[in-house]
């Protein structure tokens, strides 16, 4: 896709991954984009690079704005590999360009490639670089989400270029919110923006409060955001700022999402009345199951909902192992704010369902215990204990979603 300019002289020069579905285990089911920005000034500057396959397309952008030549300063807003992997390439074109950088990024840019020719320039939480008619305010944003990331305001355009915050993984040809609103829907774009937060950026919700409220504090105008990966935010950026807000303090639907597995069905047909003392009591349901669903879908779907109910299998007197590397991936990115119980079957002895408490107590999350069991496959009593596990659960989500 050609360039775009989303402000005077400033211009969107990335690529769009429409192929994309493995994200370092993240699945991006919509591909994603790889976005960066040359700002046409005095001193011409490139803000972050693409992704290494991708580095042909970022130079045919650029060369339909200003010979590369031209480009005096490359700004490297964070070092992961889907931005940075493509630097030596540029900089083999643009040798002489200076690259402004936070001090955890040289260091890490120096271990994945040979810099000994390039010249840095460290910059600090507010350090500033004036280009001409625009000015850049460099701000720290260490573990947002990588120790390395920063993000670089641009003061006489009121633009805010995030890096990896406020972003979605889509590959559209939409570049900005209102475009893609009016080609697809506000829930489609909703839903990309929970489910990026929920399996990248949940462990640091403290941290972006922490520094929405510092760019609070320093005044600075935004009126247009524009992040890495996705669509830029130009008709209302107040409202991503808000969303993240939201999403960082735990908010949640009333919802009960039913994330379980199963081996010869015993578990899968305890869901059905599970499912029907959820919706009885007044509380939505969503089921997902763990081989049929990505696991990005399924984080996803715990994130959005209040409470979680997990279903296992007992195999070898432990979790079934779907179920089992969904809670040990769930725990890495440190939930809070919600509430689980598990049930499940076993046909020997028990374990699994053990052994998902265990997990949650180790989360720290808000539990419901005990959970339900079933030998083989279960009876019609069996089921009613199903359908009242349920209810009740749905019924202790309801009171527990009031704190929120």
């Amino acid at each position: 896709m050609k360039s775009v300019e989303i402000k005077p002289d400033i211009f969107w020069v990335g690529a769009i991954d429409w192929g994309i579905r493995d994200f370092h285990g993240y699945i991006t089911q919509n591909g994603t984009t790889y976005n960066n920005y040359l700002i046409r000034d005095a001193q011409v500057t490139l803000i972050d690079t693409v992704k290494h396959d991708f580095c042909s397309v970022t130079l045919e952008n650029i060369k339909r704005i200003v010979d590369l030549s031209k480009i005096v300063n490359l700004v490297i807003n964070h070092i992961e590999p889907d931005h940075a992997s493509s630097i030596d390439m540029i900089m083999k074109l643009i040798p002489n360009a200076t690259i402004y950088i936070s001090e955890r990024g040289k260091k890490g840019i120096e271990r994945y490639f040979d810099t000994s020719k390039w010249t840095f320039r460290v910059v600090k939480n507010g350090d500033t670089l004036n280009i001409g008619k625009y000015t850049l305010l460099f701000l720290e944003t260490p573990m947002l989400h990588w120790p390395d990331s920063m993000v670089t305001y641009v003061k006489e355009a009121k633009l805010l270029i995030s890096q990896d915050a406020f972003g979605q993984h889509i590959a559209t040809a939409s570049r900005f919110d209102d475009e893609f609103v009016e080609c697809h829907s506000q829930f489609e774009l909703d839903d990309a923006i929970a489910d990026y937060y929920a399996n990248i950026l949940m462990p640091f919700g403290q941290l972006i409060k922490t520094k929405i409220a510092d760019i609070v504090k320093a005044g600075l105008e935004i009126d247009m955001i524009a992040p890495d990966h996705g669509i830029i935010w130009r008709k209302d950026p107040g409202r991503i700022i808000q969303k993240y807000l939201d999403l960082a303090n735990n908010k949640a639907d009333l919802r009960v999402a039913v994330i379980y597995d199963t081996m010869w069905h015993s578990t899968e047909h305890m869901i059905i009345p599970v499912m029907q003392g959820i919706k009885d009591e007044g509380v939505d349901c969503r089921v997902i199951k763990l081989r049929a669903s990505p696991m990005s879908v399924a984080i996803k779907e715990f994130w959005k909902a209040r409470g979680t109910l997990i279903g296992t299998p007992t195999i070898n007197n432990v979790m079934f192992p779907s179920v089992a590397e969904f809670l040990y991936h769930l725990g890495g990115l440190r939930p809070k704010g919600r509430m689980i119980g598990a049930f499940g079957s076993f046909g020997w002895g028990g374990g699994a369902v053990k052994e998902a408490y265990e997990s949650f107590r180790k989360m720290g999350l808000e539990i419901v215990e005990p959970g339900v069991q079933v030998q083989y496959r279960p009876t019609l009593d069996d089921e009613q204990k199903c359908y009242e596990f349920g209810k009740a659960f749905a019924a202790k989500v309801k009171e527990y979603h009031k704190n929120f």
